[in-house]
């Protein structure tokens, strides 16, 4: 008896006019893929096997799969540029009052860090903050930076928790900065300021480890500083 699997045409007839079942599916094998990827080879080569392919002919289907590769990295990439652009809705500080607070904070958006320095006129160390949040809104463009005079905010707010950095992240609380201890005064740096905002997560930011001089250092660097050359080159001879 014909086997009613075996490929013919008659088979194939019989299978169309229902007399036979449809033919039963194989698992892939390793074989098929082998005899589909050459299939495709010879498709774009003409008809022509590997092997019977000279160099010319094998460079040139080799650049047309660098080619594909290329064009794949590019629209990814393109893909990532668009998806940066579509989050860079800021890039700058802005100034807001209670009337702005909800709208501005609270409903910020879905995925927006705000990171809000209440301040005020006067405060040398709050000015510093001021200029590091411009230098650092350019570079964080989709993070919202904002700042608010305290008391026009908060009202009563009291002056001995100036500066204030509230970070939030969806209406939500995230992190805050409250008091000039919490900055390290006005010997903080553009670096050091940058690292505590990583540390609650409203930048990412590459600076990982704390910036900030270790107090080994800054008495080395003092003793250093209160000697001669002299003094110094002297220490070998204890």
């Amino acid at each position: 008896m014909q086997d009613p699997n075996e490929d013919t045409e008659w088979n194939d007839v019989l299978r169309a006019k229902g007399i036979l079942p449809p033919k039963e599916k194989k698992d892939i094998t390793e074989d098929d893929i082998v005899s589909m990827l050459e299939a495709t080879i010879q498709k774009k080569s003409g008809g022509k096997a590997l092997e019977d392919m000279d160099l010319d002919e094998l460079d040139e289907l080799e650049d047309e799969e660098e080619e594909k590769i290329l064009l794949q990295i590019r629209q990814q990439r393109m893909a990532e540029m668009k998806a940066r652009m579509s989050k860079a809705k800021f890039g700058e500080v802005r100034e807001i009052t209670a009337v702005d607070y909800v709208q501005e904070v609270n409903k910020a958006g879905e995925g927006i860090f705000v990171v809000l320095h209440l301040y005020k006129q006067g405060v040398p160390l709050c000015s510093l903050l001021n200029e590091y949040m411009n230098r650092l809104a350019v570079r964080f463009p989709e993070v919202k930076f904002l700042r608010a005079i305290s008391t026009t905010c908060i009202p009563n707010y009291p002056d001995k928790n100036l500066p204030t950095i509230f970070v939030y992240h969806e209406g939500t609380l995230k992190g805050q900065l409250v008091g000039p201890l919490e900055f390290r005064g006005m010997n903080l740096t553009e670096k050091e300021f940058e690292y505590l905002l990583g540390k609650t997560g409203a930048i990412e930011t590459s600076i990982k480890e704390d910036p900030k001089p270790k107090v080994k250092d800054v008495l080395m660097s003092s003793l250093r500083g209160g000697r001669d050359e002299d003094d110094l080159s002297d220490e070998g001879d204890w």
